[in-house]
């Protein structure tokens, strides 16, 4: 039996990936920054006061918020849910806490090299980044 979407495009299990896009995950990467930055600026505002430091509590809030998100059911950040992405590994499964940790890790890899590594998504046939390619990911539109 065929299924079809309401614009009478034939639906398959089997088509191929629609990857990500730079300003679709440019924007998803905006919105979860926002989404993730309020809280911590109101959290480091009432209780690190003084000699306490929340570098180490804001690396933790951001490494789990990434990782949890993109290795749960949902597979995509409060950003990239809102722009219709999702992170899969490369057979387009969900992708492993690990992996997702090495993801979020590997885009400090990404940006000291002078942002090279996100730029590498411009001439790469899936459109991965560093990142991406250390974690063994991709980025792919719903």
């Amino acid at each position: 039996m065929e299924i079809y979407d309401p614009y009478g495009n034939e639906l398959s299990s089997d088509r191929p990936p629609v990857y990500a896009g730079f300003w679709q995950r440019f924007g998803a990467s905006f919105l979860d920054a926002l989404i993730i930055l309020i809280p911590l600026k109101i959290i480091n505002w009432c209780f690190f006061t003084g000699i306490y430091s929340p570098m180490l509590f804001n690396l933790i809030a951001g490494w789990l918020y990434s990782a949890l998100l993109e290795s749960g059911p949902g597979m995509a950040t409060l950003g990239k849910k809102a722009l219709g992405l999702k992170v899969t590994d490369l057979r387009g499964g969900r992708i492993s806490f690990g992996q997702a940790t090495g993801r979020h890790f590997g885009k400090i890899i990404s940006s000291i090299i002078l942002l090279i590594g996100y730029l590498m998504m411009l001439w790469d046939d899936k459109k991965q980044t560093l990142h991406d390619k250390m974690a063994g990911t991709l980025v792919i539109s719903e």
